[in-house]
């Protein structure tokens, strides 16, 4: 999927403002160059005039963001470095990893959204590129995975705990 559909996604989903993805992506990295004038055009359609591309290293800080923001930053580890290219599987892994989902959670969302996936499946788009029963994630995936969260989100079900 493009970056920018993901980051519309996911602020639309949390309702959260351009100042709360600045600071949500502030938890990763501090000195990463954003203030709340960027988001606007991050999150205007790709043929809107004044729609700016959201970068994979923005991408990346914003989801690691996420996770120091729902689960809070665990200091008895170094920093994790900043991913260099954002895959489909890499942001359904960092969205499972902040919201805490389980496998039976995922199942949930994938139905929610009308779009059921079996175990074998689900586990494939968690395994290393490396390995034999890796699957890479469509954008028909992870669309999907994101419109069941923001179902979950929106319709009252309980966000996790922040």
């Amino acid at each position: 999927m493009i970056n920018n559909d993901v980051l519309r996604s996911i602020r639309y989903m949390l309702d959260f403002s351009d100042a709360k993805v600045v600071e949500v992506t502030h938890l990763a990295d501090p000195e990463f160059a954003l203030d709340k004038a960027d988001i606007p055009a991050l999150v205007k359609k790709e043929d809107e005039d004044g729609a700016a591309i959201c970068s994979d290293a923005l991408l990346a800080r914003f989801l690691d963001g996420l996770v120091v923001y729902y689960r809070g930053r665990d200091e008895s580890l170094p920093p994790r470095p900043v991913e260099g290219r954002i895959t489909n599987n890499l942001v359904l892994k960092k969205l499972r990893v902040a919201f805490q989902l389980k496998d039976v959670d995922m199942h949930d969302t994938f139905n929610a959204a009308g779009f059921p996936i079996t175990k074998p499946e689900l586990t494939a788009l968690f395994r290393q590129p490396g390995h034999k029963h890796y699957r890479p994630c469509g954008d028909q995936i992870l669309r999907n995975f994101l419109k069941g969260l923001t179902l979950r989100f929106r319709t009252g079900e309980p966000a996790p705990a922040e």
